[in-house]
């Protein structure tokens, strides 16, 4: 028998083999996926309530009886701070603004909000004021 043919039907072989395990492997893995795809969507979706239980209370935050701070002077921005409120800004006259983020349970700080609370902390808080340029209709 001439080897070319016999390399031949080797090569066939073990492509054979090899698209063989391939989709044996797939339908396994398709099969363990749809077993946990309940699960998996029930985890998502109770993750998703979570995050916009959490969104929620964030801005309900300033009308709660112990919110410290007048609800009128709070502006939400969400992120990386949840709320600046300005002190005084009722009254006209502003002497204090403040950074707050609301937390609840045990959730801790993220490492965008501890940096913050550190440039605050370190007087790296200014304020500048931006001039637009005029446009000219033409």
């Amino acid at each position: 028998m001439n080897p070319f043919f016999i390399y031949f039907f080797v090569a066939v072989g073990v492509l054979l083999i090899l698209l063989l395990g391939y989709f044996f492997g797939v339908s396994i893995a398709n099969h363990k996926w749809k077993d946990k795809l309940p699960e998996i969507r029930q985890e998502a979706a109770a993750k998703s309530r979570s995050v916009l239980r959490g969104l929620f209370s964030e801005q309900l935050a300033p009308y709660l009886p112990d919110f410290p701070y007048s609800p009128t002077e709070a502006r939400f921005i969400g992120k990386p701070v949840d709320f600046i409120v300005f002190e005084g800004m009722d009254e006209k006259k502003i002497n204090s603004v403040k950074f707050i983020e609301v937390k609840s349970g045990s959730s801790q700080l993220s490492s965008q909000e501890k940096e913050l609370k550190k440039a605050i902390d370190n007087n790296k808080v200014s304020f500048e004021e931006y001039r637009m340029p005029e446009f000219k209709a033409e």
